[in-house]
């Protein structure tokens, strides 16, 4: 079969919960390569409707085995949540893997995202308040702690025992916060070991097991390409790699093995938290689109920021993460707009720029500048084929795929699986 990663191309939010749900009735194995609870994918299937920060998305496929990997980072009370939500709905969540490599949330974490965001004040980044970021940054310090520790008492006690003296030298003399207990995170947290123990196991062999095999395997992305720690709208990011790079890392395997790379785009912009916008409508329209399309965080329930489509930023997003198709959600959003812009430049004090710039400072500047076509104003969510489609919006779909270089294999026209139109099946 084949390796086919599923990757955000815009600020995240675009609909990857749904297109891994719909393309895991395929698949053998789902393995979600990176990020933390900052991320929300939300799945409306013939089970219900889920909200998913952890456990892949695939984890609705009967047969699939679902892997969290060594990329990402867990909270283990959110991801025992999900599991005790799975299990109400009566999901059987025994095909779940944990990677032992994976690193663990911990508490001071979460406290410090909290008094470093507060810190800085009006140039506060907007972060979830999770603890990602900072648990990102103990792993690149050495610092951090793995899955693999929670199974192992000692050395769990020693490893918080060295981190957490510093951490509270830092609570206590720089921020004037009260320190925290080794003895009760280290009670609490093997506690958590405990129950997770029957999902933690070492990863790297299963993946490779069923590439051998030639299973059929999905790399689930967590938010997207334009919040890549380097990449991205730095600092306004996240901290961890979002790309297809990324997903090599997050799962354990070579590039050489990726057959397929799936970038997701609403058909829209979306953006949660701070950082620049340049298509950001303030106006009806945006708010138009944010209530027709419910745009609201699915981990922060924090109101999206909304905008036409940006084909500057998509270029670089399919340039970084060789996209070898794009799906297109959210397409029935756009129903009842008489016109639809798409942002093809940006105006920058007078100059055109057609390339994403590194700059913030720079991006802080640039206004879009759009080009207009007619709204189809009649709805698409019946649409299974791309002919099925008003010419209206064909004609969109195909202006976009001209402007990103990209083919569209997937179109989304509803929350549910079957409100979908596979120009290109993955199997």
């Amino acid at each position: 079969m084949s390796v086919v990663a599923v990757i955000g191309g815009q600020w995240g939010d675009e609909g990857k919960g749904k297109i891994v749900d719909l393309l895991a009735e395929q698949a053998d194995v789902v393995i979600r390569f990176s990020g933390g609870p900052n991320a929300g994918h939300t799945v409306v299937n013939p089970h219900g409707e889920f909200r998913l920060h952890l456990i892949p998305s695939g984890i609705f496929n009967d047969h699939a085995l679902c892997i969290i990997g060594n990329g990402a980072v867990i909270s283990p009370t959110v991801l025992l949540e999900e599991l005790e939500m799975l299990q109400a709905h009566a999901i059987n969540a025994s095909r779940l893997v944990i990677s032992k490599r994976a690193h663990v949330i911990m508490p001071y974490h979460v406290l410090i995202d909290k008094l470093e965001e507060e810190a800085r004040g009006d140039a506060a980044i907007g972060t979830t308040l999770r603890g990602v970021g900072p648990a990102y940054a103990d792993k690149a310090a050495r610092l951090g702690i793995r899955v693999g520790d929670l199974l192992d008492k000692d050395n769990l006690h020693a490893k918080l025992r060295f981190v957490l003296e510093a951490k509270n030298r830092i609570f206590t003399k720089v921020y004037g916060a009260s320190p925290l207990s080794a003895k009760e995170i280290h009670s609490e947290y093997r506690e958590y070991g405990k129950r997770l123990a029957p999902f933690i196991r070492e990863t790297g062999a299963i993946v490779h097991e069923a590439l051998d095999a030639g299973k059929l395997i999905l790399l689930e992305g967590a938010q997207g390409t334009l919040l890549d720690v380097d990449f991205g709208t730095y600092p306004y990011v996240t901290a961890c790699p979002t790309t297809v790079g990324g997903a090599c890392i997050g799962a354990g395997l070579s590039p050489t093995k990726i057959d397929r790379v799936l970038g997701v785009f609403k058909c829209y912009t979306t953006r949660v938290g701070n950082g620049p916008m340049p298509t950001e409508l303030k106006d009806d329209a945006g708010e138009a689109i944010r209530q027709m399309g419910h745009e609201y965080g699915a981990t922060t329930g924090r109101p999206r920021r909304c905008g036409w489509f940006d084909t500057v930023a998509a270029r670089l997003s399919a340039r970084i993460n060789g996209y070898t198709g794009i799906v297109l959600t959210r397409l029935d959003i756009l129903d009842t707009f008489p016109s639809i812009k798409i942002c093809t430049s940006y105006n920058v004090d007078g100059k055109a720029l057609t390339d994403f710039p590194s700059s913030t400072a720079i991006l802080e500047k640039c206004t879009p500048v759009c080009e207009e076509l007619p709204g189809w104003q009649c709805p698409t969510t019946s649409a299974r084929r791309l002919e099925d489609l008003p010419p209206q919006a064909q004609a969109y779909v195909k202006r976009l795929e001209e402007l990103i270089g990209c083919p569209v294999d997937f179109i989304s026209v509803g929350m549910r699986r079957e409100e979908s139109i596979a120009i290109k099946p993955i199997a």
